[in-house]
């Protein structure tokens, strides 16, 4: 499980990194600058990194290494002296070659020891006319509306035309020639995934190349996991995609407490159907670990960093899928308002249910017992890992099917979700 969950930002001393580790976080996202700050004669820098560059990269990527953290780099701004919008730092270059200069310049430092970095994306959210919503993205901006400065609500028409000539390919045949993996900049959700498709699937005419050849893995921002299934089906299944990121999810989606259990357990799910035979080929990053908001995964302190309950949450997902993953061939059939998935995670069965209060049944029809005959069966709650009394479960299982009649508590733990709220919770069955 702990294979495909990551964060943005970085973790910054010993105590993060033993939060990290109890949440089960392996991936971290972060940028790289400041580059080329002021013109083209300055300095090459590229050993910062945070909010306004206030921090040192070099560390930070030796600490993730040493702690078994994989580090992803964004590229990106452009520089204010070279945007194409006076100032504007989320417009494309005015010279692709100072852009070139800066991956060129990260990518060699990088790549090679003591930070053996091998995942590096390109830019963040650029997108055009987006469907529904604001007619540029807000990572991507085009020429201003004529006589004015106004880059937010004027259509980009050349968006991502401009995009695939001016940034993506330029930066992934550098990527590439490293023998680096190329991460897609995070299409944003609300761009459409056709749109998406339109995209990765335009030939450059300057470069006689698709964006989708110059991509390794494909990457969206904040949809649910039903959503997958369209790029899987069309990019990685059969290639050219090695795999299928999310670098953004959660935000304010995890005022639902229930969001981020459900999302990697039903990410862990999904996966073992599509062929997890890689280790990075499906990660997904909580957007962000740290703040003051009640829906991050830690909060910030003073006087200490303290886990919120989305932060709980990982450290119980964690700890009840903590083994090697595996599918589960047999198809759950719940009783009445009650729902629910399941994997094995070693030898055990782990099912993460959903329920009203009350007692609920759950059958899995076709599955043999365990050679001893005997198993046991544990209810954890998903937020705060407290196990219920074995009173509150009952498990039989013969030939024809595992049967499993739990009690949910009337004081359920749902809360921030649309609907009735109803009790998150993982049933663990450990044959004896």
């Amino acid at each position: 499980m702990t294979e495909m969950i990551g964060s943005n930002g970085w973790p910054g001393s010993d105590s993060d990194i033993a939060m990290w580790k109890k949440m089960g976080i392996t991936w971290a996202r972060g940028p790289v600058g400041p580059g080329q700050a002021h013109s083209a004669s300055d300095e090459m820098r590229v050993d910062k990194t945070g909010n306004g560059n206030g921090s040192d990269l070099p560390p930070v990527i030796i600490r993730n290494n040493s702690q078994g953290i994989h580090t992803l780099l964004l590229l990106a701004y452009t520089p204010a002296w070279n945007a194409s919008v006076p100032g504007d730092t989320k417009s494309a270059p005015l010279d692709v070659k100072a852009w070139e200069r800066y991956v060129e310049a990260v990518v060699r430092k990088y790549y090679a020891p003591p930070y053996n970095v091998r995942f590096f994306q390109v830019w963040n959210e650029a997108a055009g006319r987006l469907s529904g919503g604001s007619p540029q993205a807000s990572f991507w901006h085009g020429a201003a509306r004529p006589g004015t400065e106004d880059t937010q609500h004027a259509p980009y028409e050349r968006a991502m035309e401009d995009y695939v000539e001016k940034i993506h390919i330029p930066a992934a045949r550098i990527i590439r020639r490293y023998g680096a993996y190329v991460v897609y900049g995070g299409w944003p959700d609300q761009g459409g995934l056709e749109t998406f498709s339109k995209w990765l699937e335009y030939r450059s005419p300057r470069y006689n190349q698709r964006m989708l050849d110059c991509v390794d893995y494909l990457d969206t921002h904040y949809l649910a996991v039903k959503d997958f299934d369209y790029l899987y089906e069309r990019y990685v299944k059969q290639g050219p995609a090695r795999g299928l990121w999310q670098t953004e999810i959660g935000d304010r989606y995890m005022s639902d407490d229930h969001y981020l259990p459900r999302y990697f357990f039903d990410f862990a799910v999904w996966a073992l159907d599509r062929e997890w035979n890689d280790p990075n080929k499906y990660v997904s990053m909580v957007y962000h670990w740290d703040g003051y908001e009640p829906f991050r995964l830690t909060h910030r302190g003073p006087p200490a960093r303290t886990y919120n309950v989305s932060g709980q949450s990982l450290i119980v997902l964690n700890q009840t899928v903590g083994g090697a993953l595996s599918r589960f061939p047999q198809k759950l059939q719940f009783g009445p308002e009650a729902s629910g998935s399941a994997l094995y995670s070693g030898k055990q069965i782990v099912m993460q249910v959903r329920a009203l209060a009350g007692w609920r049944t759950v059958d899995a029809p076709g599955l043999a017992p365990p050679s001893s005959g005997r198993a046991t069966v544990q209810f954890v709650d998903a937020l705060s890992g407290s196990v219920s009394p074995a009173t509150d479960t009952e498990l039989k299982w013969d030939e024809e099917a595992l049967r499993i009649r739990f009690n949910v508590p009337d004081h359920v733990n749902g809360h921030g979700g649309k609907g009735t709220p109803k009790h998150l919770a993982y049933l663990v069955v450990r044959p004896q």
